[in-house]
């Protein structure tokens, strides 16, 4: 059994985009589906679904070809993956102080009052929460 499903879920996701895997299992948490329909919606993953039958969401990856001198290769859109709000640690902050991640490139997902949202939307709604991670 895992104690902290949200670290659980970004070590699967980074794991199995730096072995160019076209999906991931994850188990499902209410938690864990809202973090992944933001990563949709801000275009770091293609898709995701969740498997009736073994109670898994399944992530589909994006990636980008980037040309080398003689070959294409595959890199993912997401480039780091970080936990910041650890259970022995819990990181919170108001609208005003929510911090940027390489100048607006990365995104923060917080959890607020209002439910999951990036740091972008706490910031327009005027609410504050618990910093979960960092994506970009």
């Amino acid at each position: 059994m895992v104690n902290d499903t949200i670290s659980d879920m970004l070590t699967r996701i980074r794991n199995a985009s730096m072995v160019k895997k076209s999906t991931v299992l994850i188990p499902f948490t209410k938690m864990n589906q809202k973090i992944a329909q933001i990563l949709e919606k801000e275009g770091f993953i293609q898709s995701f679904y969740l498997e009736e039958d073994s109670q898994m969401l399944n992530l589909k990856f994006k990636y980008r070809s980037k040309k080398t001198a003689n070959s294409k290769t595959k890199e993912s859109c997401i480039t780091n993956l970080k936990r910041i709000s650890k259970p022995g640690l819990r990181i919170y902050t108001n609208s005003q102080d929510i911090p940027r991640v390489l100048g607006g490139a990365g995104i923060f997902i917080l959890s607020t009052s209002v439910g999951i949202l990036t740091d972008r939307e706490a910031r327009s709604l005027g609410v504050g929460g618990e910093i979960l991670c960092s994506i970009w």
